[in-house]
């Protein structure tokens, strides 16, 4: 019987687009539940899928200040994340909760916009459908 090899799963070899780090980071805000670090995280993921030399000079940080304020293992100042968003092009903005509670909800597609997305080879992990 064959080994199965396996190797250590690393998110930034999957964040190519700006949209896709964004997206990725605004998931981790939301199930951070307020553990600071985590989100420091999230951004050192980012960080590493960007090149973390070329945003820690954008930061203005070296490049060993910055893997230690990233790697989760403890909460960054405000001001080193806020350095770090800016130096990966990201922007930080406030919502009401109550628009948070809205976007949470199902979103229902009209059936062209799912048709478009089959055509184009990305399927929705769940979505309904309305006629319109």
């Amino acid at each position: 019987m064959a080994k199965t090899i396996t190797t250590k799963y690393d998110v930034s070899e999957h964040l190519r687009t700006p949209q896709e780090m964004a997206a990725y980071l605004e998931a981790c805000i939301e199930d951070a539940n307020g553990d600071a670090a985590f989100i420091a995280k999230a951004l050192g993921d980012i960080a590493r899928a960007k090149g973390m030399s070329q945003v820690a000079r954008d930061a203005g940080l070296s490049r060993e200040s910055l893997y230690k304020a990233l790697s989760g293992d403890r909460s960054p100042g405000f001001d080193t994340i806020l350095k770090v968003i800016d130096a990966l092009g990201l922007r930080l903005h406030a919502e009401t909760a109550l628009d948070r509670k809205l976007r949470k909800e199902p979103k229902r597609l009209p059936k062209k916009a799912l048709q478009q997305m089959a055509c184009g080879h990305r399927q929705p992990k769940s979505f309904s459908i309305r006629d319109g």
